[in-house]
């Protein structure tokens, strides 16, 4: 067997390079399909959220600027469960991923990013639709930069993977901190880092995707590995978008 046509796998299983390779490009491309479909449904929720206050209003309070234009003022209890009610779904996803059938998972994926959209349309009632369609655009080119990094790079993203991790959860404590005594330095700082923690994430969970793939060959989880990979993107992508928009972001009034 040609050395350029065949590797072993995990020291006893021979493997065709060729095929493999096109079920890694079908799987990726499979990840990229579903995230980019979550991140079509948390936009269109959140453009109808804006654009008829009267379904807007079952989740928020709304109210006009100065200038005339409508604003969030507060949140009504559903409001709350929907900004909330993703952190429920994805504790859940992350404790019985093993258990759950791809149906489920694929439930919760659009359940997530359908809900996420309601925390969207906040950005869309405060910053002009121009700046965040140009911070969306700057982060779709910044996500496919770092995800070809990711996916191309031989380098091994783990020891990375591993400080980001505490980097992430020295930002969740900071934003923590942040909310109850607020800080305009503080703020700054949690954004650069915020940008720096998920443009990293980006790069690091793309080899994840891939690795994950390769280890996994031949199982049948292919399905739900790439909901999963799709979920891990998809946040990175929305993530980095948030805190892009602290700086690219230009205020309504």
């Amino acid at each position: 067997m040609a050395n350029e046509n065949f590797f072993t796998r995990a020291g006893t299983t021979t493997v065709d390079q060729t095929t493999f390779d096109a079920g890694l490009r079908a799987h990726m491309v499979s990840v990229y399909n579903y995230m980019a479909s979550g991140l079509a449904l948390s936009g269109i929720v959140a453009y109808a959220l804006f654009s008829n206050p009267s379904l807007a209003s079952i989740f928020f309070q709304i109210g006009v600027t100065p200038g005339g234009n409508a604003a969030i003022v507060g949140m009504s209890g559903l409001g709350w469960v929907a900004i909330l009610a993703p952190l429920g779904l994805l504790l859940l996803v992350s404790f019985r991923a093993a258990q759950m059938s791809l149906t489920s998972v694929q439930a919760i994926y659009w359940a997530v990013t359908a809900l996420m959209g309601v925390s969207m349309s906040v950005l869309l009632f405060r910053y002009t639709g121009a700046s965040v369609a140009r911070t969306f655009f700057v982060t779709a080119a910044s996500f496919g930069a770092l995800s070809l990094y990711g996916y191309t790079t031989k380098r091994d993203l783990t020891a990375m993977g591993k400080f980001l991790f505490m980097g992430l959860v020295g930002l969740i404590l900071a934003s923590l901190v942040n909310m109850f005594f607020p800080s305009g330095a503080m703020s700054f700082i949690i954004s650069v880092a915020g940008v720096l923690i998920f443009s990293g994430l980006i790069a690091y969970d793309t080899q994840k995707i891939k690795e994950q793939y390769s280890a996994s060959y031949g199982q049948d989880v292919a399905g739900k590995m790439a909901v999963f990979g799709a979920l891990s993107l998809y946040l990175d992508f929305i993530n980095l978008f948030q805190f892009l928009m602290s700086f690219m972001g230009q205020s309504r009034d």
